[in-house]
């Protein structure tokens, strides 16, 4: 797949924030970089040394590969060679602040100067964004496609006019009219399309595709509410629906013609030349809302594509709205709208988990008739679909958008009239699966009743797949050893708890003694006439050996297993980091690994140094440029290694602890703004921020911290000085609205953090800080004042993580357990640099049977 040569250079750059991971879901089945590895930015050199894969991306382009495209800035029709200077941005927020109103005309406010500034950028976004789009369409070139359920992006303005340099130029503008730029910048809210790390590395991607001139774009669903907002009260955490939308959203650009309708409930019906049709049920209509995303200097920008849902006005029923009946007359309305509504809904109800199917279908159908509808465009007629997957490359976020391969067969064989090997063969080399966790509990599951209700006919095709992938297995293990076959398919299939299909059983052998799908009746009286007790038990134990049973479970549910179902669908699945990927092919899918090792990749989770050094730490990066002597570090990390030669620097030393300072006396104004507690900045900020889960161990830190104040409170006001370093302990981070041990985790620590402050004998030796509604800005200005990051997640139980790479890339030394990228960054920096904690992951299993066992030795 080509990258556009859109850069300054007209060439690819060589840094690659997440090329190895953009490659690999772009190259289809050659499966390329299988093994490398990835830290930050690296796909060749190496800081410690290690070796590392280079990757060799082909041009996949229908045009001639010898061609050489232009470079997008001499095209007509972008921003070119001639950035706008300060005065033409004034005249620009000043037109769009009169002729494109959010607000009164009184007074031109903070609110209204960041709407308007907003909406200046968006026009040179949308400058280049329709270059891009209209040069990716004319080369036909292989495109990568996205599709998470989430998308952490943060405060888009200084991200966006970092990208397009034009900060200065903003800045003075924003003088000139009254106002400070970091002021208006602060106007904005988060966009709350996402939680954790998960939807932040989305959205890392996003900006380093676009940064790299990859032609990609991501789906995802536009949250009205969001997850939640966070307020911390006396009873701990409460959540309120998120407002980010509710002056609207600058940004975004709706394309009330890109349209799709989305079917659920209904029947299936064979039609007379025996096609099948799903017919009937209820029809939602999914409107795309487009997000400008921008490269960092490069005119590329691609695309985040919302999807929102309504109805047609014709479903309320006027009749019932003037009889009265208000409930019945927008029921269809709300039905529809409440899809995307918030992320994540709770699904401990029916209706909840039938919400949450909703939206991942929702997800996956919109987009792909998208992405098909583009294709077919792109190919003329007639269309030949075995190339597809040569100009189409759809990664799954986690299991979210696991909907996305029967829904891609169905389209294939239902709409567009390919045969089922056909459709099946196009769909394996089209769909690629990252996977995101190895806790059996996180391992996504539906109940089989609740699709056969809302998508019957993706239940057909399901069921379709399960039995191409029993056959697979019976192909693979043989029929001799039933038993083992028995084990492999309970373990592999897709469908849990459901009956073999016929022509699975057809294949099995039966004997005399056992039958393959019935329990082995008692043997008769005739039979053991004659026998002993001790006979008669011999023969009972045989036939017991003998006995193989096929039967589900009456007691157990019948559930569909979305990992399985990536797995058999697609043609490779990463793990996100290198310990995680291990677990991955040896534990978790171990027989999956067996069957198809060529499948399995790791790929190291990444983020943008840009948002992440770059815009949220100005001083930093200064300096970081004045000692390289280039800012080419910010696309090509590698070159930070040039910073050993100044580590014994003096100079060097004092203006990094400046620069630390600086940032740390930002941290605690912030603090004593959203909590009202006062700390002081030569206090180690020990920091620990991040989704509130027991695997995470919040809990375990707090308790920690108790145990230190209370050996504090042990000892007289001079041993505490000369024994403790004052130390500011802070946490962040949401705990899910029906988690109740993790809220339970998050009033602890604001309960501690009550007592601690107040406590005038400690002083300023301990504090304890819980900061309410942890989201991207927030970490934005914690991250670069830290000094210590805590990322202690139970060995094996993390699959990643990625605030450990934006604390250790802002220089703040971290304690983790050997868990996720911590043992990639630990390698990074070196062991003397990193504080390692607690058992390793190879470890956690005896001592879970230790204490089962009773075992376990106190302290």
């Amino acid at each position: 797949m080509a990258a556009f040569p859109f850069s300054a250079t007209s060439k690819p750059s060589k840094s690659a924030t997440h090329s190895t991971f953009i490659s690999s879901f772009i190259a289809g089945s050659n499966h390329i970089g299988r093994h490398s590895r990835l830290f930050l930015i690296s796909t060749s050199g190496s800081v410690s040394g290690r070796a590392r894969r280079k990757l060799c991306v082909k041009n996949v382009a229908a045009t001639d590969q010898k061609q050489e495209p232009k470079d997008v800035a001499t095209r007509e029709g972008t921003l070119g060679a001639f950035p706008p200077d300060s005065a033409s941005i004034s005249s620009i927020i000043k037109y769009h602040a009169e002729f494109t109103p959010c607000f009164s005309m009184e007074s031109f406010g903070l609110p209204k100067a960041f709407y308007a500034t907003a909406e200046s950028v968006r026009d040179m976004l949308i400058i280049n964004w329709n270059t891009t789009y209209e040069y990716c369409e004319k080369l036909n070139v292989k495109q990568a496609y996205y599709l998470s359920m989430e998308y952490l992006q943060g405060r888009a303005l200084l991200n966006a006019i970092g990208n397009l340099e034009l900060s200065g130029s903003y800045a003075e503008a924003l003088e000139k009219l009254g106002h400070n730029l970091e002021d208006v910048a602060r106007q904005e809210p988060d966009a709350a399309l996402g939680n954790g790390g998960l939807g932040r590395l989305a959205s890392c991607f996003l900006d380093s595709l676009a940064t790299q001139n990859y032609p990609a774009w991501g789906y995802g669903l536009r949250y009205k509410y969001g997850l939640f907002k966070q307020h911390i009260t006396k009873d701990g955490q409460e959540e309120v629906a998120e407002n980010w939308l509710e002056m609207g959203n600058p940004w975004e650009i709706p394309r009330n013609d890109v349209t799709y309708p989305v079917k659920f409930y209904g029947e299936v019906i064979s039609g007379p030349d025996g096609k099948k049709q799903w017919v009937g049920g209820d029809n939602v209509t999914a409107v795309a809302y487009d997000v400008p995303i921008p490269g960092y200097k490069t005119k590329t920008t691609i695309n985040l594509r919302l999807w929102s849902t309504k109805v047609a006005p014709a479903e309320f029923d006027l009749h019932a709205f003037n009889t009265g009946d208000h409930a019945k007359a927008y029921a269809a309305i709300k039905n529809a709208e409440k899809i995307c509504y918030i992320l994540y809904p709770g699904d401990e109800t029916m209706e909840g988990k039938s919400l949450r199917l909703k939206q991942q279908y929702t997800l996956c159908s919109a987009s792909l008739q998208d992405i098909i509808t583009r294709f077919e465009r792109r190919s003329g007629d007639p269309v030949n679909w075995e190339k597809f997957p040569e100009k189409v490359a759809v990664q799954m976020n986690d299991t979210h958008p696991t909907l996305c391969i029967p829904e891609l067969i169905r389209i294939l064989v239902d709409v567009k009239g390919l045969s089922w090997k056909e459709a099946w063969n196009v769909t394996r080399r089209t769909v690629a699966y990252t996977n995101h966790t190895v806790l059996p509990e996180a391992l996504e599951k539906w109940s089989l009743n609740l699709i056969q209700e809302l998508l019957p006919r993706h239940v057909e095709i399901i069921k379709m797949i399960d039995e191409e992938l029993i056959h697979t297995i019976v192909a693979e293990y043989g029929t001799e050893d039933l038993d083992l076959l028995l084990q492999k398919v309970k373990e592999m299939r897709i469908l849990d708890n459901i009956e073999l299909p016929d022509s699975v059983l057809e294949m099995l052998p039966k004997s005399e003694e056992s039958s393959v799908v019935d329990h082995i009746e008692s043997v008769s009286d005739n039979e053991t006439k004659g026998t002993d007790e001790g006979d008669q038990s011999q023969v009972l134990d045989t036939e017991k050996k003998n006995e193989v049973t096929f039967e589900p479970d009456p007691e157990l549910p019948k559930m569909v297993r979305m990992a399985n179902l990536c797995i058999a669908g697609g043609h490779a699945v990463n793990g996100v980091a290198e310990i995680h990927s291990e677990i991955v092919k040896n534990e978790v899918f171990n027989d999956f690994y067996k069957l198809w090792p060529e499948k399995f990749q790791n790929k190291t989770n990444g983020v943008t140094p840009r948002r992440w050094i770059r815009f949220c730490n100005p001083d930093l990066s200064r300096l970081i440029t004045k000692c390289i002597g280039t800012e080419e570090w910010v696309k090509n990390t590698e070159m930070l290694v040039n910073l050993q030669k100044f580590a014994d620097n003096e100079d060097f030393q004092s203006e990094w602890r400046e620069v630390k300072m600086r940032n740390k006396i930002k941290v605690a104004s912030f603090l004593k703004e959203k909590t009202g507690y006062l700390v002081n900045p030569n206090a180690m900020f020990d920091v620990q921020v991040k989704r509130i889960h027991e695997y995470k161990r919040q809990l375990m830190n707090i308790m920690g911290i108790i145990y230190r104040y209370k050996k504090m409170k042990e000892m007289s006001p001079k041993e505490r000085e000369a024994r403790f370093v004052p130390r500011v302990c802070i946490f962040g981070g949401k705990a899910f609205a029906t988690y109740v041990q993790a809220k339970r985790i998050v009033k602890f620590i604001t309960d501690v953090g009550a007592i601690v402050n107040r406590d005038q004998e400690i002083g300023d030796l301990l504090k304890v800080v819980f900061v309410p509604d942890y989201n991207v800005s927030v970490a934005e200005v914690l991250i670069p004042g830290s000094e210590l990051s805590q990322h202690i997640s139970t060995a094996g139980m993390e699959a990643s993580g990625t605030s450990n790479m934006k604390f250790a890339m802002n220089g703040c030394i971290q304690i983790g357990t050997l868990d996720g990228a911590n043992v990639e960054i630990r390698e990074e920096v070196g062991e003397e640099n990193f504080f390692l904690f607690g058992a390793r992951a190879e470890e956690i299993s005896g001592l879970r049977k230790q204490r089962s066992e009773g075992k376990v030795q106190a302290l």
